[in-house]
């Protein structure tokens, strides 16, 4: 036994994901900073499991997705990828596109955190998220092609937040962008001081938890549904949300709130 180092196993096991519910906003933090929170399949797996949670919560309002270190997500596991089968890359695909997909199909909004790096598929995940706010030194990149895979399904939201062309630089260049230009792009919302960026995610929530749950989880459905429409479409897919959201409960408390001149009371009908 001389030579061998005693395994220490009362070290508790630290989660892929940090969960932690307050005042209604549910954060969901990327939990593996010694590996830059790299997307391994366990990770998206967790993340996965806790959005179909968090969408049946009907106490949740609003989501944030954050990430601990300096890194917010270099995107997937390179560690796990090379000599896998086809099922086993497609199973990592799919199972990372059905992420990003639950993101715009969860009723409520979410709001990306982002500080440092977001590469690849972690750019992806910033793309898949309704709202941004980034630190100032955030940077933002799809440079699969660097190492001979381009960033193929990173694109998908990637090119429907920003324009194509710089989308396009992005991924054929694999160079990062600043927060800044991610904002004039569209990424990005809001790029503030690291400082701030805490006390500007809270304000956002706030703001979007004075508006009726229903109402939200409407227009958001809707806003994504309509973006894959020509104009026709999108108005009448419009017209159909419209007519059935001014029916609703709190279309009605609402507007009779405006006109009464007191604060709504929501009741998510």
């Amino acid at each position: 036994m001389s030579g061998t180092t005693p395994v220490d196993d009362t070290q508790p096991v630290q989660p892929l994901l940090f969960v932690q519910t307050n005042d209604g906003v549910a954060e969901l933090a990327l939990n593996r900073p010694e590996r830059r929170n790299a997307l391994s399949l366990a990770l998206l797996d967790h993340l996965d499991g806790e959005l179909n949670r968090v969408a049946e919560d009907s106490l949740v309002r609003v989501v944030v997705l954050s990430a601990n270190g300096p890194v917010f997500s270099s995107g997937h596991d390179l560690g796990e990828m090379p000599g896998r089968s086809e099922e086993e890359y497609r199973e990592l695909f799919e199972t990372c596109s059905r992420v990003m997909q639950k993101l715009r199909r969860l009723p409520q909004p979410v709001i990306a955190k982002v500080r440092g790096l977001a590469t690849a598929a972690g750019c992806q995940l910033v793309a898949a998220c309704d709202l941004v706010v980034a630190e100032t030194n955030a940077r933002f990149a799809t440079p699969g092609v660097k190492i001979g895979l381009f960033c193929t399904t990173p694109m998908v939201p990637l090119v429907r937040s920003i324009a194509p062309k710089v989308a396009m630089e992005m991924l054929l260049t694999g160079q990062p962008i600043t927060a800044q230009r991610a904002y004039e792009a569209g990424l990005v919302n809001r790029v503030v001081d690291e400082a701030e960026l805490d006390g500007v995610i809270g304000e956002l929530c706030d703001t979007v938890k004075a508006s009726s749950p229903l109402v939200l989880s409407m227009g958001k459905r809707a806003f994504y549904d309509q973006l894959a429409l020509d104009e026709p479409s999108a108005y009448e897919r419009a017209v159909d949300v419209m007519t059935d959201n001014v029916q609703r409960h709190d279309a009605q408390e609402g507007m009779t709130a405006f006109l009464e001149k007191r604060p709504p009371e929501w009741r998510g009908e």
